[in-house]
């Protein structure tokens, strides 16, 4: 579904990506995770095309993303942080962005999260008052909202209340269930555990390695994400 090939990127003589090839297949949910500065963010970006390889491509569905823009109508992407206008109630961005994504065509949109989280109630409420935890729900719904193939979440459970993180997990399982492919980013790896099926770990911008997580778990011989990531490191 997606595939990197020997993605390199410098930004002056910071090398954040150094011939990365890895390839993320439908029905995975695969943690994209590693030390701050490993290049995680710069590789999400190349995936939606807002930063363009120095050598390199990425192809979704066969085809080189940097001649098909029209790819990333099938991507949901919540950041870890989200930016709205301060002015803008919730509903208006909702609105915004529904009129934008119109391309989504007869495509039924997904509110569950929406509701799920009380959003509804709050739709008058401007961005500028908003908590952060309520934001990250905001950012959420939107990433879900048009069914997309794919969803790219960075950080997603950050500053989200213990109720609302495990509705978003199980979100994030049920799309998965459906043959969605899911990348996600995250410090707090006792959240991935129950999640994910597959690790890409980045270093200093270089592919460590890209295993599914049973196999990490059997060459470690450890149950948990994070004892098993620092048996690797230690070696």
């Amino acid at each position: 579904m997606i595939i990197a090939n020997n993605v390199s990127k410098h930004f002056g003589k910071l090398k954040a990506l150094n011939n990365v090839s890895v390839n993320c297949t439908r029905g995975e949910c695969i943690a994209l995770i590693g030390p701050n500065g490993s290049g995680k963010t710069t590789f999400i970006k190349c995936i939606l095309g807002m930063v363009v390889p120095d050598s390199g491509f990425i192809t979704f569905n066969g085809k080189n993303i940097l001649h098909d823009w029209q790819y990333r109508k099938n991507i949901g992407y919540m950041p870890q942080i989200g930016r709205y206008p301060d002015n803008m109630t919730i509903g208006q961005v909702f609105n915004m962005m529904k009129d934008i994504r119109r391309d989504a065509g007869n495509q039924p949109l997904d509110e569950s999260l929406l509701a799920e989280f009380g959003l509804p109630q709050l739709l008058n409420k401007r961005m500028r008052t908003l908590s952060g935890g309520t934001r990250q729900k905001v950012s959420a719904s939107l990433a879900f909202l048009f069914n997309p193939d794919i969803l790219i979440l960075d950080e997603p459970t950050a500053g989200l209340d213990p109720v609302s993180a495990e509705k978003l997990k199980e979100k994030i399982i049920h799309e998965k269930s459906k043959g969605k492919l899911i990348l996600i980013t995250s410090h707090i790896l006792s959240e991935l555990d129950e999640l994910i099926t597959q690790i890409i770990y980045l270093q200093e911008g270089q592919l460590v390695f890209h295993k599914k997580l049973d196999e990490l778990k059997q060459d470690t011989g450890e149950q948990k994400l994070s004892r098993a990531i620092a048996a690797v490191m230690k070696k």
